[in-house]
């Protein structure tokens, strides 16, 4: 949708992806190791209103990462915003609160056309942690 100058832009197609990371990254430089794309921004960028995370077996405290990559390409991944995942025993018994990012209707995180999201987690876990993206496409 080409975007017309001086108009409101509102989001267009409501979009949820998500990504999955197994290994550590404890790389906090433009070149983060063990991350996974968790949402890739439109063509005319988009608007994130929820990002949360879920682990898929028991685990020890461990940080949440987040890194954007701009321009899409994924060569520099940059840093910006991290959470605890506080320990956990998974089990069938008792439910688990994801941890969320903060991001809502109200506080949104804006993405540029074609940009991406990636996540790691400053701990191993072979089952996986779970980040969940929610949002729309301009």
């Amino acid at each position: 949708m080409p975007v017309t100058q001086n108009k409101v832009v509102t989001p267009q197609t409501p979009r949820s992806s998500s990504g999955v990371v197994t290994a550590a990254n404890s790389t906090y430089g433009d070149t983060p190791t063990n991350t996974a794309v968790i949402f890739t921004a439109g063509a005319n960028g988009a608007r994130v209103s929820r990002i949360s995370a879920v682990a898929r077996a028991s685990i020890g405290a461990t940080e949440l990462q987040l890194f954007r990559d701009h321009d899409g390409l994924g060569t520099v991944r940059r840093f910006m915003e991290s959470k605890t995942l506080a320990a956990l025993t998974v089990a069938q018994t008792a439910g688990q609160a994801p941890v969320d990012f903060g991001y809502s209707d109200s506080k949104p995180l804006i993405l540029a056309p074609n940009e991406k999201l990636y996540g790691a987690s400053g701990v191993a876990l072979a089952a996986g942690i779970v980040f969940t993206v929610e949002g729309a496409d301009f």
